[in-house]
């Protein structure tokens, strides 16, 4: 059975700021983020549109659940400033028969923004937890990008 997850996550920068490092964040993550992320490589397309294939690689020393991963973008949607991805590969699929995110990001005031982010997922067995250990990676990934942005105007 589908489950799902969610979270909200306020930010200071401006959501076009915002949503320009998400969309970039093969470039991106790897400097902002970088004792999580040790490269985003791009396998096919432009690592930006639909169909594009990423290959995520964590830093060594990260839970098994963040080992390389292949991410595939499935939607993007530029006006909405939204997007999903499906993990194709790696061993998130050992706990989860499949795994989807997406994110939107959207103005909070007059500088500042907030990051939507969820995950439908299908346990591979009644044992597997849910994804909280991802869940708190998200959330701790869009408050350092945002420190990340302020820092770096």
């Amino acid at each position: 059975m589908a489950s799902k997850v969610e979270v909200e996550v306020e930010m200071k920068s401006k959501s076009d700021k915002v949503w320009a490092s998400i969309r970039d964040s093969t470039d991106v993550f790897p400097k902002a983020l970088s004792h999580q992320y040790k490269s985003i490589d791009v396998l096919e397309g432009d690592g930006k549109s639909a169909g594009s294939i990423r290959l995520v690689t964590y830093q060594p020393g990260l839970s098994d659940i963040t080992k390389p991963a292949k991410e595939k973008v499935e939607k993007v949607d530029e006006a909405n400033k939204s997007l999903s991805y499906s993990v194709i590969e790696g061993d998130v699929l050992e706990y989860y028969k499949n795994f989807k995110a997406s994110l939107s990001v959207s103005p909070k005031g007059d500088h500042g923004s907030v990051v939507k982010w969820w995950c439908n997922f299908d346990k591979a067995s009644d044992q597997v937890p849910n994804p909280d250990l991802i869940r708190d990676f998200a959330i701790n990934n869009f408050k350092e990008l945002d420190a990340y942005i302020l820092a770096n105007p």
